[in-house]
């Protein structure tokens, strides 16, 4: 299941990539800039841009490799009647009734959302027993807190 990813997290891996290789040629010109100031031992400049290089080709190729062995879930085509991958549900803490707002996604989609809905993963302690379940039903996290009981008021 942690392969799992929306159309929507899949286009913004996407989007990361591309943003990720229009910045390469400005880091490699850093790198040559502080290389001609001389002496590399003692070239914090230099130093710096080839950190920014590392970390940037880094990133780009754990996402390229990412992306390889992702499969795109279209969340319109899964039914609603249950609490599935993809599915924005609303659940209440049983004990001090405070509701929260989840939508259950990829591990490669937590992020900040542009929603009122929080991003959580489907193998995450509260994801995980929340799949299967429907409206009315309870569920327990066992958190380092001790355990926390939610009941799913509704699933979008």
């Amino acid at each position: 299941m942690a392969n799992y990813i929306t159309k929507e997290g899949m286009q913004r891996l996407r989007k990361r990539i591309q943003v990720l290789i229009k910045e390469r040629p400005t880091v490699i010109k850093q790198v040559v800039t502080a290389r001609e100031m001389g002496d590399l031992s003692e070239n914090a400049e230099y130093h710096a841009a080839r950190e920014r290089q590392r970390f940037l080709e880094n990133e780009y190729n754990h996402l390229k490799e990412r992306i390889q062995h992702l499969n795109v879930i279209d969340t319109a085509d899964i039914p609603k009647d249950a609490v599935r991958f993809g599915a924005r549900v609303l659940v209440e803490e049983l004990k001090n009734k405070t509701r929260r707002k989840v939508q259950l996604v990829g591990v490669d989609e937590i992020y900040d959302s542009e929603n009122e809905y929080e991003r959580i993963s489907i193998v995450s302690p509260v994801g995980k027993p929340m799949i299967g379940k429907k409206v009315g039903d309870e569920f327990t996290v066992n958190a380092p807190i001790g355990k926390r009981e939610f009941k799913i008021l509704e699933i979008k």
